[in-house]
């Protein structure tokens, strides 16, 4: 696995994980969840550096833009507001995760925290590769702080439909008992099998409650990049001023849990 790369904004080119070469299909999940420019979404200057590398890498792929909204703006709607019609080449193509085919994602967690399965779109395991693009965010939740980067930027892949709570345009059930705790089955579910994370923190957003779309812009110029969600996250956090959220640390142990005990297994075999 290679290291995380940081880079200031101005100087990003993405160098695609190696899951992307020679690639047939590959998903890209942005954060575009409103209809609000960066910090609130990515920008469309980290997107557009993205997918010219992965078009770079894979010139022949099909390259699905994949996101579920958090507002009553339709996908098409915020795409055009926000520009993202004019990075796409004749391959790419936007898709509401909403909209699409689902299907059930065994939870891999030896310590499942609510779901056993997810429902998640199938393209996700029809595709050669898939990458996360977040922004990077600070809410508070019940007064604790709240990371959102790549892994959190997955939330907008659930379908509304089934994860709704009192509100249709969010995914309430996906915040109970907690966020990170949900964010332990949503890796084990879907996050394990992204081969690479890009976080936009050429701007951070800090809110001063749970809003995700309002607050304080800080000035970081920094995006980081790799092949592993949890250490592009970690990353992000150490150089943007926050925290290590525990989220991170708990997945992690799991992780790292489960790699051992198929280490034993093989032994065995």
């Amino acid at each position: 696995m290679t290291p995380i790369q940081v880079r200031d904004t101005d100087k990003f080119i993405y160098q695609s994980p190696a899951a992307v070469i020679n690639a047939r299909r590959i998903l890209v999940k942005p954060n575009l969840g409103y209809p609000i420019g960066p910090p609130i979404t990515v920008s469309m200057r980290v997107l557009g550096t993205v997918l010219q590398g992965l078009r770079s890498s894979s010139p022949d792929a099909e390259i699905f833009i994949v996101e579920g909204v958090c507002s009553p703006v339709a996908l098409g709607e915020i795409a055009q507001r926000n520009g993202l019609y004019s990075l796409l080449d004749a391959g790419m193509e936007l898709l509401d995760a909403d909209q699409l085919p689902l299907r059930e994602y065994p939870n891999l967690s030896p310590s499942p925290v609510r779901f056993a399965t997810m429902l998640a779109p199938a393209i996700l395991q029809e595709v050669d590769c898939r990458i996360s693009v977040g922004a990077f965010k600070r809410t508070y939740i019940n007064g604790n702080a709240l990371i959102s980067a790549s892994l959190k930027n997955l939330y907008g892949l659930f379908p509304r439909s089934h994860y709704k709570a009192r509100s249709p345009k969010s995914r309430g059930q996906l915040h109970r008992p907690s966020v990170p705790l949900v964010l332990q089955d949503v890796y084990f579910t879907i996050g394990h099998l992204f081969d690479g994370a890009v976080v936009d923190g050429n701007l951070k957003l800090v809110s001063a409650d749970w809003k995700p779309d309002k607050g304080q812009t800080v000035n970081l110029g920094k995006v980081f990049y790799g092949e592993d969600l949890l250490a592009v996250d970690r990353v992000a956090c150490e150089i943007g001023g926050e925290s290590i959220p525990e989220y991170l640390n708990v997945i992690e142990c799991l992780r790292a849990k489960i790699k051992k005990g198929l280490a034993h297994h093989q032994t065995l075999i």
